[in-house]
């Protein structure tokens, strides 16, 4: 099939600003975390809090991408993208990854803190990146797994295991962990493919608008049968609070999603990735320093080891020299052999 001429927009922005953009767009996700946290245990219905978050989220975007001329104009591109298969179909249920990582957070943040869960989506990332990279999920195309990759993989799962290592001071304790662990783990390695997914889906509708539509649509159809499962079973949660920041979840994963795009037009995909997981890493450490969730432990072992998951991801994503990377090369004939085509375009490449 013929690819399409659009060019490929971009936005100029000085490192400095850029970066500082990048952190605070990462301590998003951590602040997200608590508050779907604290609503599921208002409703005492952890599905029901996601279904909120997604549904608000959901509304949100519709209305701007409604509002915006350039939003609708991705929005129509969306029907005949899956017409055509212009990409693989089952892209545009990525959204159900998102699903499960606003579950994960609002059943494993009360349990385990917001840092160590941020920790365990970290390497859950990292150790999926290699995958995706190697496969050629993403727009940006294959990338080889380097031992400097690898390295920085095995440090992160060391870093984790230092991190937790207060929880697992009895082996009852370390048993009734092991699952909330996991959940998140697993939510940050699915996650690594719904980026590449979700960049690809963006190049060919024009729009982060349009992609991130897919997603909250895809992912509060799944929450909605899952909750209705849910109470023909055990029956509904509390009624919905009055508050109004219980409500602001949703919205802030619009956020998030929209300015990490426009991030990775100015700064490349790389540099954004760092500078939001070092936000992620930060914010949560704040939020259990300052206002620290009932049963948060946060030990000495718990900020070294947070930092040396930093350190990792460091080794693991930054663009070393090619002596230490061992060179890309592109196959024959491919754009990036000819000079064709950006490096590092709008669509997200997950990290790692």
């Amino acid at each position: 099939m013929p690819q399409s001429s659009r060019p490929v927009l971009r936005t100029s922005m000085p490192l400095p600003t850029g970066l500082l953009l990048a952190v605070a767009n990462g301590i998003l996700l951590p602040v997200q975390g608590r508050i779907n946290t604290a609503l599921g245990a208002r409703l005492d219905d952890g599905v029901a809090a996601a279904v909120v978050s997604f549904t608000t989220g959901l509304v949100l975007i519709a209305v701007i991408g409604l509002a915006l001329p350039k939003g609708r104009a991705g929005l129509r591109r969306i029907v005949p993208a899956v017409k055509e298969r212009s990409f693989p179909r089952f892209y545009v249920v990525a959204g159900g990854i998102g699903a499960l990582y606003v579950i994960a957070q609002t059943f494993t943040i009360g349990l385990l803190g917001v840092a160590l869960f941020t920790v365990a989506v970290i390497t859950g990332q990292t150790l999926s990146g290699l995958l995706v990279d190697r496969l050629g999920i993403a727009p940006g195309g294959k990338r080889s797994i380097t031992g400097v990759r690898i390295l920085g993989s095995i440090l992160t799962i060391a870093a984790v295991a230092w991190a937790v290592s207060p929880r697992f001071g009895a082996a009852a304790d370390a048993g009734s962990l092991l699952l909330p662990i996991l959940l998140p783990v697993v939510a940050g390695c699915l996650m690594s493919f719904q980026q590449a997914m979700n960049g690809t889906a963006t190049v060919h509708y024009g729009s982060p608008v349009a992609a991130t539509l897919v997603n909250f649509l895809a992912g509060t159809v799944l929450l909605w049968c899952a909750w209705l499962i849910k109470v023909s079973l055990l029956g509904p949660g509390y009624a919905l609070p009055a508050e109004w920041w219980y409500y602001v979840g949703g919205p802030i994963g619009c956020v998030f999603i929209g300015l990490a795009a426009l991030l990775v037009r100015s700064l490349g995909v790389l540099v954004t990735g760092l500078g939001m997981i070092a936000g992620q890493l930060l914010g949560s450490l704040a939020l259990d320093l300052a206002l620290p969730a009932p049963g948060t432990v946060v030990a000495l072992p718990t900020l070294l080891g947070t930092l040396l998951t930093l350190f990792a991801i460091i080794v693991a994503t930054l663009p070393w020299p090619k002596g230490a990377l061992s060179s890309r090369r592109p196959a024959k004939g491919s754009l990036a052999g000819r000079g064709g085509g950006p490096r590092q375009g709008g669509g997200q490449r997950p990290v790692g």
